[in-house]
């Protein structure tokens, strides 16, 4: 049965094959970013009789509703993939009250908005699924602070939702990338073209997600095959926050 997907962010690296893969699965997309050429390019590369698009910005809670409406035509959104996020500042010393703001404002507040703007019509429907795009940085301390206090406030947010909204036969859950390879490590890969492979040591599996790995887990997560499974944050990340092995290594000087 097709299904009424709403993907945040959908012009990123992972938004963007977030839709190509729920179109893949039969499903209608309606794709939000910025008003811009690229989610025009999106929507034409995409097609628009399984893509809409739904320009506006999400820290706007009432032209994102509008945007909505207009670009839904009556239908309802059963599946709320909230994937839009950014980071400005990389530590505390360059993080200011503007950069704190920008951060909190689209990573958490935006995603609220979201929420908000499709939560009425799954409740009416008595069904619904929510899956928010987090980051492990909501997990532990590893730069970009304001962007990592707003993914560990979608954490606990994810777990509000499925705890009040589960009677209305709504789930919510929330996938944490670890490294991801988008366009958004190009500026370090510039500075550094050894960034991947210098990061390899701190993951077990030595190897890194791609936007592919992500839609799996959020495919998963938004199907019938997770039916009783609401509230998890699910780390894509191979294996980061599972330990540190170098640690661990020097803490028992031995071999791992």
């Amino acid at each position: 049965m097709k299904r009424h997907v709403l993907i945040t962010g959908a012009c990123g690296g992972i938004g963007s094959v977030l839709c190509q893969r729920f179109i893949a699965n039969g499903d209608q997309v309606y794709a939000q970013d910025l008003p811009d050429t690229a989610l025009d390019a999106l929507v034409a590369k995409l097609g628009a009789q399984d893509c809409v698009a739904v320009a506006a910005d999400l820290t706007d809670a009432a032209a994102l509703q509008t945007s909505l409406a207009t670009a839904l035509q009556g239908n309802g959104i059963d599946v709320l993939v909230a994937n839009a996020g950014a980071a400005q500042s990389l530590n505390l010393a360059s993080t200011t009250a503007s950069s704190w703001k920008q951060d909190l404002d689209l990573n958490l507040n935006g995603t609220f908005h979201s929420v908000e703007a499709v939560r009425d019509g799954m409740q009416a429907k008595r069904k619904g699924n929510i899956v928010l795009i987090g980051s492990v940085n909501g997990m532990t301390s590893l730069g970009h602070p304001a962007y990592s206090v707003a993914k560990a406030g979608l954490i606990s947010y994810t777990k509000a939702l499925a705890m009040e909204l589960g009677k209305h036969g709504i789930r919510a859950n929330i996938v944490c990338p670890g490294t991801v390879k988008t366009q958004a490590w190009q500026a370090r890969a510039a500075k550094n073209p050894q960034v991947f492979e210098d990061l390899k040591k701190w993951y077990p599996l030595q190897d890194f997600a791609t936007p592919d790995d992500i839609a799996d887990a959020v495919l998963f997560l938004a199907s019938d095959a997770a039916r009783v499974i609401t509230g998890v944050a699910l780390p894509v990340d191979g294996g980061l926050m599972a330990g540190n092995r170098m640690m661990a290594m020097e803490l028992t000087q031995e071999e791992i």
